[in-house]
């Protein structure tokens, strides 16, 4: 028996979907270039683009300048200022809340610092939900909240936004999700993912990994996540476990321990304990500061920072070469504390990659740094919160407003 095709009306709202992806992700674009890379006729783009209109998604208006003779095409730009989502991240040092307009502008951004306490479930639901309180009391009489996302570093349970184990705040099944989402009191549901799955995602649609289908994305917080994109798509494993990069175990017979209860993990190696114990600095800064306290010391000559730095980033490398034999992306992206520990010992890395990597997989890979900087997990929980509306916009906008 033969399967139906999708019907006109699931056509015109994947076409409405795609369109306002278009715009979210591009910025504004014109009518002409919609129809090219929609592979729609003009009348249809012009069909679906007063549709999103007159729903106050985006608008329309005459382009500044066309270097052209005629009747200019129309060019779209999203209504940032009216439709927006709640972003929360949640490191191990920090909070933060932000309004994310839709096209993925930053229109209010709150932080407070977080203790290293312990499991914290209700503190940190109460901080976020009050900065989000001062936020939504900013906002204009007249925007819409569309979605709520939000990023932990840990774990995450698909679907429910539980915490199944974040290693580094001792975490275990904490119904966060649910909790942040009663206590915002807004009427909508708290899409949660996995900081560094975010990252991933975010430097692949807005950063250094646009046009790459194949990454890897390594962030560091106190220790070490991950992100793997393949064919376009996030790897997720059959729980939504996958990815956990920084336990990829690279010493395993004489190792640091590990938060996870293992040892020789690749985030015990190159973590931030790590890196402030090889420089003698334990005692001293802690978190990003501590960090790039190292780095800034060995590039001014301090032989011990530097010993440190060659020591930490020849186990990136080895994890690195690992990644790059096993998947052989076209990108590796440094992300978080990792940043500046790549920053200090990219030789050692390349090296280790030299030595280690298949010379096929590693002949084409690129080495790079976020270009989305402390914000990326953010950006990443504003894309998750987007990800409803774009893929039904005006199904999502109706329920939101009714």
């Amino acid at each position: 028996m033969l399967k139906a095709g999708p019907s006109q009306e699931e056509i015109r709202q994947h076409n409405l979907g795609t369109l306002l992806r278009h715009v979210h992700l591009g910025g504004p674009v014109s009518r002409t270039v919609l129809a090219d890379r929609m592979g729609l006729n003009r009348s249809t783009i012009m069909a679906l683009t007063s549709e999103l209109t007159s729903a106050g998604l985006v608008r329309e208006e005459l382009p500044k300048e066309t270097g052209r003779a005629g009747r200019p095409s129309l060019v779209v730009r999203p209504e940032s200022d009216r439709v927006y989502v709640l972003a929360f991240d949640v490191a191990v040092d920090r909070l933060v809340a932000a309004r994310v307009g839709l096209g993925g502008k930053i229109l209010d951004r709150r932080e407070a610092v977080r203790a290293r306490a312990g499991a914290d479930l209700d503190d940190v639901v109460e901080v976020l939900a009050g900065l989000a309180r001062r936020i939504h009391r900013e906002a204009a009489p007249d925007s819409i909240c569309v979605g709520v996302g939000a990023a932990y570093c840990g774990m995450i349970r698909p679907g429910d936004g539980m915490v199944r184990f974040g290693p580094n705040m001792g975490w275990v099944d904490q119904a966060f999700g649910a909790e942040l989402g009663l206590r915002l009191g807004l009427g909508l549901p708290v899409s949660v993912g996995n900081e560094a799955h975010l990252g991933a995602l975010a430097e692949h649609e807005r950063g250094v990994g646009i046009g790459f289908a194949n990454l890897v994305y390594l962030h560091g917080d106190v220790g070490v996540g991950g992100g793997i994109i393949v064919g376009g798509k996030l790897l997720d494993g059959d729980g939504g476990y996958g990815c956990e990069l920084g336990h990829m175990i690279v010493n395993p017979y004489n190792g640091r321990p590990c938060g996870c209860g293992s040892r020789g993990c690749l985030e015990a190696e190159v973590g931030e304990q790590a890196l402030l114990d090889a420089a003698g600095r334990a005692s001293e800064l802690v978190g990003h500061d501590g960090i790039r306290a190292v780095v800034d010391a060995a590039g001014r000559g301090d032989l011990a920072a530097q010993n440190a730095l060659d020591r930490i980033g020849d186990w990136l490398g080895i994890g690195v070469a690992n990644l790059i034999n096993l998947f052989n992306p076209g990108l590796v992206i440094f992300g978080g504390m990792l940043r500046d520990i790549y920053r200090g010992s990219a030789d050692q890395v390349h090296r280790r990659v030299a030595a280690n990597g298949l010379v096929i997989s590693r002949e084409k890979v690129q080495l790079r740094t976020s270009v989305l900087g402390n914000d990326v997990t953010l950006i990443g929980a504003a894309e998750l919160a987007f990800s409803e509306i774009l893929a039904r916009p005006l199904e999502v906008l109706a329920r939101t407003t009714s």
